[in-house]
């Protein structure tokens, strides 16, 4: 964070700069609870006991720093590493199929605590970064203010997908009446473009920024470089981490695209080439150029690759919602990652095309399996 990014959070008031610790010992004390209760109702994972532990370490390390016993620099970064320690425990006994589910008693909702103590972990990892930089209460509040506006224009990215869908499909049902499966996958992609671009276009006029705020450059060798560079490491690190799964006994959810490829193998003569024109470059355009790039704002810029990329993988829950929630939880953490790293060939890049491409050749190459 740059010395002016400090001076606007008022990070010399000692009042507001303890808000941060603060709100990390709550996150962090619900963490505990969250995972203490099925622990000690019989649940038998050591994988609970072990987070519960480090949710404790992080309660410690917050209490510690609100009270001035340990400095920011050092305190920051135990609660940022032991809370990431929970959230890959919890989430590894989530993929094992332990929810450490209750109910709501008078509603009787079925709630899982370790769903609960996964996410307020996440929290608290960000909660302890934001402590370690120095950010204040107010700057936490500007920043989770920036990152709810993005939220918030992602999932008006999805609803605008649907309301152009359906526009499009209007001509179509006039002339020739029902769409068939293929018809409908072919409106559904260009749906994709016109609702996402809507919603870009949209929101560069609603902030007052002209095209010059699009990271797009003439293609050029250094480019080439990034994308071949970019592809092999997306899909290294996709093979990689699918190996480790598989390895410790964890199942991804599928893509309901991959399902409805397996049934209609025809499908692919749209979906593939869909992937490069269409999903890669509106995806990017709006969740890398708009949402990251707007992120740059309030955040460091690998804060803002993380917030972007924590952003885009909440939007496509539906799309991996094929199966368990383990499952369902596992898809999406592999994606997150895949994200981080599009995230940061964006930023490394400046440069639209680049993402674009890998984002929308690595899809095509996920699939081109399935067309031979």
């Amino acid at each position: 964070m740059s010395d002016t990014a400090r001076a606007v959070d008022g990070d010399g008031d000692p009042l507001s700069s303890a808000v941060v610790p603060t709100v990390g010992t709550v996150l962090s004390v619900i963490t505990v609870a969250a995972l203490l209760v099925p622990a000690r109702h019989g649940v038998e994972e050591p994988a609970l006991w072990i987070a519960a532990a480090g949710a404790l370490l992080t309660t410690g390390a917050f209490l510690t720093r609100r009270h001035g016993i340990l400095e920011r620099r050092v305190a920051g970064p135990i609660a940022a590493g032991s809370s990431l320690l929970v959230v890959l425990l919890s989430g590894y006994a989530i993929t094992q199929g332990v929810l450490g589910s209750i109910v709501v008693p008078g509603l009787e909702w079925s709630v899982s605590l370790l769903f609960c103590a996964f996410f307020v972990a996440a929290g608290s990892v960000g909660i302890g970064v934001a402590d370690h930089a120095g950010v204040s209460g107010s700057g936490l509040k500007r920043r989770l203010g920036l990152t709810g506006e993005m939220l918030v224009l992602a999932f008006i990215g999805l609803f605008a997908i649907s309301i152009a869908a359906i526009l499009l499909s209007v001509p179509v049902q006039l002339l020739a009446g029902e769409p068939t499966e293929f018809q409908w996958t072919v409106i559904e992609y260009l749906a994709f473009a016109v609702g996402l671009g809507a919603v870009a276009a949209g929101y560069l006029a609603f902030r007052e920024r002209d095209l010059s705020f699009l990271d797009l450059e003439r293609p050029t060798l250094r480019t080439v470089g990034w994308v071949v560079g970019g592809l092999l490491l997306i899909l290294g690190a996709n093979l990689g981490i699918s190996a480790l799964m598989t390895a410790a006994g964890i199942e991804a959810s599928e893509h309901t695209t991959t399902q409805q490829a397996a049934e209609n193998p025809d499908l692919l003569l749209v979906i593939i080439p869909a992937m490069v024109l269409f999903v890669g470059p509106f995806e990017e355009l709006l969740y890398r150029n708009i949402i990251q790039k707007s992120l740059y704002e309030r955040f460091s810029r690998p804060g803002a690759v993380v917030v972007a990329s924590a952003v885009f993988t909440l939007v496509h829950i539906s799309a991996y919602a094929t199966a368990g929630a383990g499952r369902i939880l596992a898809s999406l953490s592999l994606l997150f990652v895949l994200s981080l790293i599009l995230g940061t060939i964006y930023e490394r890049t400046e440069n639209l095309l680049v993402p674009a491409l890998v984002h929308g050749c690595y899809n095509a190459a996920i699939f081109l399996p399935m067309y031979f």
